[in-house]
């Protein structure tokens, strides 16, 4: 799924969005725990309540891998359940890999080979050998650069001669692939350093978390960071899965992402 298949998701729904499948088994609807697969159905539900809204769907697999072989066999059918039934909606593994060239090669299999993921995020501390594995597979990576939490200060931001440690992550990451294969995580809690960063990556699409349960802002993640032709996918999880508990989980789901929408639809108007 290359930049024109997004743009052309982008363009048919007037939206940005990424539903973010942080599928917390202690926080989904108490009714679905007696179901054989409560996760995977939550998931189907909330995927099929919202698909029209969005153009990207992010399972984190911490939330997975917790549960052991079952929680990953429940990501796996999650994956090929959209895959089968929205093949046009990127599908993106949120599981920031990032170790060395060997061990990179086994995730980016595991994901890529095993799962039909179109993307996953890495961390790229380790340096090149640790993120050009998962590039082999013709698939998106979508590079740790700058991200929501309270603790990206404590390394991102430091800073010598040649800029800020994340500004020279980006600048490094980005002679290892194209703006066709390569995106990079800006937090929207960081949005007014949008701006800088688009100066340096102007084409290259940002995932942007933290919109939403996070505080982030939606407008100002568009006044800094889109660009002609959109160049965002904007992520909001607990705000969309997790904003009912009862029976009506799914239908509050898609009341909450076609608002989002909404707004991403007047954003696009205003800024393209």
């Amino acid at each position: 799924m290359n930049q024109e298949k997004i743009f052309e998701q982008i363009k048919k729904k007037q939206s940005f969005l990424c539903v973010g499948l942080d599928s917390d088994i202690t926080k989904i609807p108490q009714h679905l725990l007696n179901l054989s697969d409560p996760v995977f159905e939550f998931n189907k539900a909330i995927v099929d309540a919202t698909q029209q809204y969005t153009i990207a769907y992010k399972p984190n697999l911490a939330f997975y891998e917790c549960m052991g072989a079952k929680g990953y066999e429940t990501f796996e059918k999650t994956v090929r359940y959209i895959k089968a039934q929205y093949p046009d909606i990127l599908v993106i593994a949120d599981a920031k890999r990032g170790d060395i060239g060997n061990t990179s090669e086994m995730y980016a299999k595991a994901i890529f080979e095993q799962i039909p993921s179109d993307a996953i995020t890495v961390s790229p501390y380790m340096g090149e050998d640790s993120v050009t594995p998962f590039l082999k597979y013709g698939k998106w990576v979508i590079v740790l650069a700058l991200t929501s939490n309270k603790g990206a200060f404590d390394f991102q931001f430091i800073e010598n001669e040649n800029g800020k440690l994340y500004e020279q992550v980006i600048k490094k990451t980005m002679q290892w692939a194209t703006d066709d294969q390569l995106m990079f995580v800006v937090g929207a809690t960081k949005a007014e350093m949008l701006a800088d960063i688009r100066k340096i990556i102007p084409h290259h699409f940002l995932l942007v978390p933290g919109v939403g349960a996070q505080g982030g802002s939606l407008q100002e993640v568009a006044k800094y960071g889109m660009n002609k032709r959109c160049g965002l996918i904007v992520n909001s999880s607990r705000a969309i899965i997790f904003a009912d508990n009862t029976t009506n989980f799914a239908k509050i789901a898609s009341i909450k992402a076609k608002e989002v929408q909404e707004e991403m639809e007047s954003l696009l108007k205003s800024y393209s």
